[in-house]
Formats: C-alpha cells, structure tokens, sequence
C-alpha cells in the first residue's frame, strides 16, 4: 500500500470525514405533507431531496469519489401515520427493504440512462394501470436524481481542476462503465445512494465477476497494470468505510456491506480469477472492517487460494468466511432455486445465501429457540410421566409452535416502496412492479438458535435422569429454577460429564441432528408464505445467541433462563454452530466432524460453524498451510460454512481495560466483524470466552 493510500486510510480511521457533515438535514415531511404524495410518490421524493441536499466533496488526492454529508435519512411519514400505515401489519426490523444485493453487474452494463429508457418503454405499456405507473414514475425520478448528484460532483471536479474525476462521471453513471475506474466509480455512487435512500444492509455481491472484464480488458489495452489496480480496489475498499459509523446495525461494524469471491459461474466451471486473489490481498492489506468477505470453496479448492485466505484471517478480522459451494448449491436447488441462480448465490449481511438482482427474501424473521423449546418440554414432562421419547416429542411441538408464530406474524409483512433499489433489480422495470412487490425468490428465513446447548442438555438429560437414573427430573427442575444455587456439583457434573457437541459424541450430535430435522419438518409442514415463498431453516443465531440468554426490548421469541447442560441463567449461548461455552472440546477437526454430520440439504439460510484460532497458530507459512488444510478438511467432510477467527486474549483483556491503546482492534462479532473497542460489554465478554484452539 503506497503512502497515498495510507494516508486515505489514515483520515478515514481518524474520522475526516465527519469535518463535512451537515448539521441540519430535510424536513422532507412537511413537504410530503404538503403536496399530499402517496407513498411510492413520498419514497422517490427520498431520493430525489437526499440526492440534491448532498455537499460534494472532493479530497486532493482521492481517485474514487463520494462523501456522505447528510448524517440522517429523513421521515417521510410521523410516527403517528407510519403507526396508521403499519396497523395490523408485520414491520420488519427498521421498515425499509434492507439485506438483499442488487443485479449490479447489470447496472453497470447499461448505465442509468439506459435503466431511465427500459422504465419509460414500461411506462408506455402499462400506461393503464396506475400502480405500475407511479411505480415507474418514481422509478424515473430517482434514476434523475442520481445523475444530477453525478454532474453536481463533474462540474466540482472540473473547477477544481481535476479532470480526471470529471472524465469519469461525465461517462458514469449514466452510461456504461468501459474501464475497471469507471465501473468502481459507478458503484461507489449507485450504492452510496441505496443507504441515502433509506435502505440498509447493502451488499455488493460477486465483485470478482461483475469487474472482472473490465480488469481484464485494461490490462489487455494497458491502460492498467496490476499494481495500479489493486490501487484503485483498495481505494474502493477504503472508501466504503468512511460512512459505517451512520449505518443501522446492533452495533457499529453490522452494516451488511459484504463481498462474495470465489466458488463457480452460472454454467458451473470455476470463477477463482486475479480479482478473487486481488480483493483478499488488498483486504489482508488494508485490515479495515469493510467490505467483509465471503470466500466460496469446494472439496477440490487450491491450498494456495485456501493460504491466501489464512492470511486474511491472521489479521483477526474474522474474514472470510468460507461457503462449501459442494454443500450450498445442492442445498438451494432442493428448496426451488433455479441451478444457474443457485450456482450465482452471494452470502447476505452475515452469512445467510441470497440471489442476486432475483431475490426480495426476508432472510432474518427471527429466532427459534431451541433451549427454550428443551426447557419447556422438561418441565411439562413431569406432570405427564413422559419417557425421554415423550420430551423429544414434546420438543418437537414446541419448535414448531415456535416455527408457526414467527412465519405467522410475517404473513402481515408490509414492506414500503423502493423505486430506486427497483431499477438495481432484474425485472422490476420491465414488469412494472415495485420491489417490495417481490420478485423471483421471496422466501423467508429463520434462524436456529442455541442448537449445541440444546442437544447438549438434551443428552444430559437423557443420561443421567433416564439411562442411568442417578439425577431425578425434579431435582433437575429446581436446580434449574434456582439457578444451580447450593448446587453447584450438580451444575459441575452436567457441564463436565455429560456428552458435549463439538467431540464427534454420537450421544450429543445424534440430538443435535434430530433438532435440525425437526426444524426442518416444522418448515417443511408451514408450507407457501402468503409471500408466496417458503421458510428456509438456518443453522445461524445472529444476536439471538445474547438475546435469547439475557432479553431485548422487543423480542418476540422466549428467553431461556438456567438450561440442563449447565448453563447459568443469563450466560450467552453459543454462537451460531459452535460448542457450549465453557465445555472441554478435543479440538477443531471434533468440532468440524460433530457438525458435519446435519443435513445441510434442509437447512440451507445458512449460519457458520465457529472456530476461534489463537494467533499464535499462524507464526510462519507452514502453519498458515495448516489452516489451509483445516479449511480444506471442513469442506471435504460437507460442512456448510465456516467462520475462523484469530484472538489473543491479552490483547482482548488490555483492549478493554485500555481502548484508547487499541482503537484498531477488529473481531469477529456473529456473521460481522467490528472494532473490539466499539462493542456493548455483553458482546466483548462472550468474545472473550470463546474457545480458542492450538493446531499441532
């Protein structure tokens, strides 16, 4: 990295940016109000009045161009209206559609202008139906706005005498992108505006293979070599993180800005290029929390990509997370996807898989609780004499309960219009339809929850009240309601000697693979969402692995207190597919082995297993070979996706005692990285209790 791209990092870590920013935004619903629009009409006005209220901003020695100035996206709806609006209505998370990725390949191919030309061919035949109509009209409205931002910032350049950058956007991006700045520079724009217009968690998909031609073609023409283009992608890169900081998430870092390399094209031959190995070098480079990056790999993947990868993960950035193409695609073709569009996937804002340009799938409508769903059935199990096939029974029931109230809640989902993320879509022009009216795929996903401390105390349980009869349900039962207080020995024999996930113990994974069935089944038996889409079954947790164990305002699914593995009331559970916090595991490739054994065909939202490596294990290039070989064994054993990260407990117990020393400390948080100084308490202590493994 030259210097001018150090100093460009440096300012964005230092927050220059800020200095720009704008005290005082639009009072954009007076305007609404005032003119009486509609609410297609009110979202396009969004865009329109963001895009003109924006200051232009152009550093000296920026090549890449946009600084966002407006610090909030406006209302464009009270309270009170926006209540009215969503009346016995599903709201998911924030509103707005968020958590899908755009066609951007496509948008950069055509431009904005042919994007305007496509939408006014539609208009013409659809001028009798009035919805599509406005729809189109507003769809027309923020493709104007965006090219005058874009001749806003040309006509800056030019009196600035950079004719460089007023080159680029008197090409893009109305017109096609020719050359691999033009295409950065357009999609540094036509993303910056999703966020602008009140949309968020914003992926940007395949980069490797939408900008792999014009790299290729500039490096034939000479107009680029590899240096000076991997200058340009780590601008891009860098640049994408100066406005994090104004991104909804939980918290700082869960913005969704994610990139997906790797893995195989449409006809299925392999797409690894140079831009795959370019974007994990500069990445490796740079070590800033965005973009995260999403690896596609197969059984018979290269150690050498699979090395560049470990690298990456040295830095502690807990990227990339790896997607088993091998596990993945037979997984969505199973659930209805087309082969070419399953073969296309790119990972979400954490880890779960969506389509690009074809999906409008509501990929988080929450949690189920698998403890909770084990909690419950022991405590009803007394009163019915049940044997232990009686509790799974009674599980069973209670994950599909749980199943049937999230995906009923969400067949009210109201989603607001989205006129310009619509134009970044394959078909919502063409067919006069709003995105938010859906698209090809509108599936919904939910997530499983607390799986390994479920099977966990599933097969206690089993054990030590049914097979051996040493601890009467009870006993258990008042252990549990008293949060294991005066039985601390109890708590200790649970923990300790009962069989664990994550030791390849057919006694726990056996449960835990009986957990994800039933899941699955409950799914499987909802059927089609009014959406008409189905629900997709996830091995992920998100935050529910915190929110679950200790509460949050507004959650709608159960909080679980003590649980029978040993767990104390208010101690997270674990992460996504990872073993109990706090058990003995034999190691990485137990782990791998225990979780290798779901049927990821039925449960394909997807969700990590989760390894924390110490970093003492990647001291030279024989041990980076070893996680290489680690990943390699991952996806020959057909496991889903993998999620490593590199800690160091010193450096995590100072960070928190000390921040202001650590400013640039990123971790892992779920399917997010962020910096370690800049989390809740909660979330920095469950990182720090992590398992951490050695590699021999």
């Amino acid at each position: 990295m030259d210097e001018r791209l150090q100093r460009l990092k440096e300012r964005v870590r230092e927050g220059y940016y800020r200095q720009s920013r704008q005290t005082t935004g639009i009072d954009l619903l007076a305007e609404c109000e005032r003119e009486q629009l509609t609410w297609m009409q009110r979202s396009a006005r969004l865009t329109r009045r963001q895009c003109e209220a924006e200051r232009v901003v152009i550093e000296p020695d920026e090549r890449i161009v946009f600084t966002r100035t407006l610090l909030e996206v406006p209302p464009i709806y009270s309270p009170e209206q926006e209540a009215r609006l969503f009346s016995g209505r599903t709201m998911h998370e924030l509103g707005p559609v968020n958590n899908i990725c755009a066609d951007w390949g496509m948008v950069l191919s055509q431009g904005l202008l042919r994007r305007r030309e496509i939408a006014q061919e539609s208009r013409a035949r659809h001028a009798g139906d009035p919805e599509a109509a406005a729809f189109l009209d507003g769809a027309v409205e923020t493709i104007d706005a965006v090219l005058g931002l874009a001749a806003r910032y040309a006509a800056a350049a030019r009196e600035l005498g950079r004719a460089d950058i007023a080159a680029l956007l008197d090409q893009v991006p109305a017109g096609p992108a020719r050359t691999f700045h033009e295409a950065l520079q357009s999609l540094r724009i036509l993303q910056a505006v999703v966020w602008l217009s009140g949309s968020y968690h914003v992926g940007l998909g395949r980069i490797d293979q939408y900008l792999e031609g014009y790299l290729r073609a500039d490096l034939e023409a000479g107009r680029l070599n590899l240096a000076s283009a991997e200058d340009l992608l780590a601008e891009f890169f860098i640049s994408l993180n100066k406005d994090s900081d104004l991104y909804p998430g939980v918290q700082q870092g869960d913005n969704g800005q994610t990139i997906t390399l790797g893995g195989v094209k449409p006809d299925g031959s392999p797409a690894v290029n140079e831009l795959t190995r370019m974007a994990l070098r500069i990445s490796r480079d740079l070590a800033m929390i965005d973009p995260k990056v999403n690896l596609r790999i197969s059984g018979d993947t290269g150690l050498d990509l699979l090395s560049l990868g470990a690298e990456l993960t040295r830095k502690g950035l807990g990227f990339p997370q790896y997607s088993n193409d091998d596990v993945v695609i037979p997984g969505l073709a199973a659930h209805g996807y087309n082969l070419e569009d399953a073969r296309d996937y790119v990972v979400a804002a954490c880890w779960e898989f969506i389509i690009p340009g074809r999906g409008m799938e509501v990929v988080n409508i929450g949690a189920v609780s698998f403890p909770a769903a084990v909690d419950g059935a022991l405590r009803a199990g007394p009163a019915a004499g049940d044997t232990f096939d009686g509790i799974l029974s009674r599980v069973r029931e209670g994950i599909a309960a749980q199943v049937n109230h999230l995906a009923g809640e969400y067949e009210r989902l109201l989603l607001p219009p989205a006129p310009y993320y619509s134009i970044l879509m394959d078909g919502c022009l063409e067919e006069g339809r709003d995105l938010s009216r859906g698209a090809r795929y509108n599936n919904f996903g939910v997530h499983g929850s607390g799986s390994a401390n479920a099977a966990d105390a599933l097969a206690a349980v089993r054990q030590f009240v049914f097979e051996e009869r040493s601890l009467p349900l009870a006993d258990l039962l008042e252990a549990l309601d008293a949060n294991f207080a005066g039985s601390e020995e109890l708590r200790c024999r649970l923990a300790d000697a009962g069989p664990k996930v994550g030791n390849d113990d057919e006694r726990a994974d056996s449960l835990l693979r009986w957990l994800f069935a039933a899941f699955a089944d409950a799914c499987e038996a909802y059927g089609r969402t009014g959406k008409g889409g189905i629900l997709r079954p996830g091995t992920g947790s998100a935050m529910y692995y915190i929110w679950l164990a200790q509460g949050h305002p507004g959650m709608r699914e159960p909080v679980v207190e003590a649980t029978a593995e040993g767990r104390r009331k208010g101690e997270p559970l674990a992460a996504n597919l990872a073993p109990s916090q706090g058990i003995r595991v034999q190691g990485p490739i137990s782990v791998l082995q225990s979780f290798a054994k779901l049927d990821y065909r039925r449960i394909c939202n997807g969700g990590p297993i989760t390894l924390e490596l110490s970093d003492s294990v990647f001291r030279d290039a024989e041990d980076i070979r070893k996680v290489a070989m680690l990943v390699r064994t991952f996806a020959r054993l057909g496991c889903q996706q993998l999620q490593l990260n590199a800690l160091n407990l010193e450096a995590l117990l100072d960070a928190r005692a000390y921040p202001e020393r650590h400013k640039n400390l990123i971790v892992r948080v779920w399917g997010w990285s962020g910096y370690f100084c800049e989390l809740s308490p909660e979330y920095q202590d469950q990182i720090i209790r992590r398992h951490m493994f050695q590699l021999a």
